[in-house]
């Protein structure tokens, strides 16, 4: 049987790792291809917000997958909900955003959740789509927001001691929540900790995504055909 061909789009090379493993605990069987774009993540804290130009990069690299054969993209990168909303819309094959099979999965579990980033334009995109999801849903929900400063450049300078101390260290600040929730797939080397610290469960991004790529694409363990543009 032909391996499941998995693009993943990444604006930053820090959750390349993290997905790369979870990948190969959750199916290993997929073949997965690595695009990064690094300068996205550096030009959407230049520019404050998800500008059109960003947008259409986005599109190019979504249709660059579907011609370089992709069977379904995964995109690990927070901070840009809008603009793979738009690559969900243009391409025929399976696209998922990074926080979306972990968001439903929160909604299941608790209505008092705590937002964790370490990239601060993550909290704008995740904090809307998790009320997009409760409003799908019928939920009520509480979602608190917090930023982790200094965190992502500990972790782009190669300190995880450094990066996962303050992940916990803001997680053991979070009040009135059931849960927390990583809003990036870089951070998920923390869990650990931030479970330790806070007494709460936290839920992290890469198994869950990439569990749900693998129920999008099968149907009864069998492999679906590839749909085209």
């Amino acid at each position: 049987m032909k391996a499941p061909r998995i693009f993943l789009i990444h604006a930053t090379a820090l959750a390349i790792d993290p997905v790369t493993a979870a990948f190969a605990r959750q199916w290993p069987e997929a073949q997965i291809i690595n695009l990064l774009e690094d300068s996205l993540s550096r030009d959407r804290v230049e520019e404050g917000e998800l500008t059109a130009n960003m947008k259409a990069r986005f599109l190019t690299l979504s249709r660059y997958a579907v011609q370089s054969a992709a069977d379904a993209i995964l995109f690990t990168c927070s901070a840009f909900g809008d603009a793979i909303d738009l690559c969900k819309a243009d391409i025929a094959i399976p696209v998922l955003k990074p926080n979306e099979a972990m968001i439903n999965l929160a909604l299941t579990q608790a209505t008092r959740i705590a937002v964790l980033a370490t990239f601060e334009p993550t909290l704008t995109s995740i904090m809307a789509e998790f009320t997009q999801a409760a409003e799908c849903s019928g939920r009520v929900l509480e979602v608190a927001p917090y930023f982790v400063p200094g965190a992502m450049q500990a972790l782009s300078e190669g300190n995880k001691e450094s990066h996962d101390a303050a992940i916990a260290q803001m997680a053991g600040q979070v009040r009135g929540c059931d849960l927390i929730c990583f809003a990036q797939f870089s951070m998920t080397s923390a869990a650990g900790q931030a479970q330790s610290r806070s007494g709460l469960p936290v839920l992290t991004t890469p198994d869950s995504a990439v569990l749900e790529v693998r129920r999008m694409l099968q149907a009864d363990d069998s492999f679906l055909p590839r749909m085209e543009v």
